[in-house]
């Protein structure tokens, strides 16, 4: 299979998993995994990596791709909103996090130029990163649903009609980072 161009990267959301604190060690983790589960893409050909802006894995693979575009300049970070306003009405300390990556990412923009206003814009932006990207990264077990079992179900519908990679973190992989760690 041809490596992906682009990527959309997804994942649980922080209350999903129990992170309220910013130096909770399954941050760490997470950020590992997505770490070595992107060098091997990134060295076969990925250039985009898209997120769409969500708090935890999200905004945690952003702060990540930054930090990988030291090693690998060509890799690009962009930011597509599902509507204009996205994340205005988190707390102060969020909107600093989304506002740092904002600043950082390479291409910012949102489906909807419009505020929210119904379903359906959310509906339009999985369809259109689906559209314009040729994989997925999902930091998701279906075994411990949340709100990524939406984007699967859609990007598993999708694949049925073309081709999109779409590769999976679960938990058994973020439990086996967290034990190969301790022996080294």
């Amino acid at each position: 299979m041809k490596t992906s161009e682009s990527l959309v990267i997804t994942g649980y959301r922080n209350y999903e998993i129990g992170v309220f604190q910013d130096k909770d060690l399954k941050i760490e983790i997470i950020k590992k995994v997505i770490r070595e589960a992107l060098t091997p893409l990134i060295e076969d050909g990925l250039q985009w990596v898209i997120i769409a802006g969500n708090l935890g894995v999200e905004l945690w693979a952003a702060e990540e791709v930054i930090e990988l575009k030291k090693e690998y300049p060509e890799l690009k970070l962009a930011l597509i909103f599902a509507f204009e306003g996205w994340g205005e009405n988190w707390n102060e300390k969020n909107q600093l996090l989304l506002n740092n990556i904002k600043l950082q990412a390479d291409y910012v923009n949102s489906t909807s130029h419009k505020p929210y206003q119904n379903p359906a814009q959310l509906r339009n932006h999985t369809r259109f990163l689906l559209e314009k990207t040729q994989g997925c990264l999902l930091v998701y077990d279906e075994e411990y649903p949340g709100k990524t079992d939406y984007f699967l179900k859609d990007a598993r519908h999708f694949k049925l009609q073309q081709t999109y990679a779409i590769h999976q973190i679960t938990m058994d992989d973020l439990e086996n980072a967290i034990y190969f760690d301790d022996f080294i």
